[in-house]
């Protein structure tokens, strides 16, 4: 009788040494964040779509100076900031589970994830610098140009 594994035999059951994987619990934390995550991105999706769409004058009102004047609040501001952190987090951590799961080259999978976690970064910064350093009442603007909630 030889001591050929069955290859249909789970990975414990073979003879020889198991792959010891080095993910630990990260695969598990992060299931749960795109569950958690998913929830609060709901919650904050549909108030950003109302307070958007069915408050006052709904689309026709949004322009320059209904951002400008929600992004004047720091409520909207952390709104905001938590929906773009939240959508961007989530969506990679769905892409990088894709990457894994489809990418068969280590090398591919390597170049794949680095250029997600790059434009995530990249993305993440800009939009907080945007949410941040928006200024709708730049000074020294001539008044033509700038909104009528501004004092030229």
């Amino acid at each position: 009788m030889s001591a050929v594994a069955d290859p249909k035999a789970p990975r414990a059951s073979r003879p020889g040494p198991s792959r010891r994987t080095t993910r630990g619990n990260f695969e598990l934390y992060g299931w749960v964040f795109m569950r958690a995550s998913g929830v609060v991105l709901v919650v904050l999706i549909f108030g950003h779509l109302f307070v958007n769409l069915m408050v006052g004058d709904g689309i026709s009102a949004i322009d320059f100076g209904f951002v400008a004047g929600k992004w004047a609040s720091p409520f909207w501001q952390v709104w905001d900031l938590l929906m773009l952190w939240l959508a961007m987090l989530h969506g990679t951590n769905g892409v990088r589970t894709i990457i894994n799961d489809y990418a068969e080259r280590d090398t591919t999978r390597m170049v794949l994830k680095v250029a997600l976690y790059v434009a995530t970064v990249l993305v993440v910064t800009l939009g907080t610098l945007v949410i941040f350093t928006f200024d709708p009442c730049p000074p020294n603007s001539p008044a033509s140009l700038l909104p009528s909630f501004c004092t030229a």
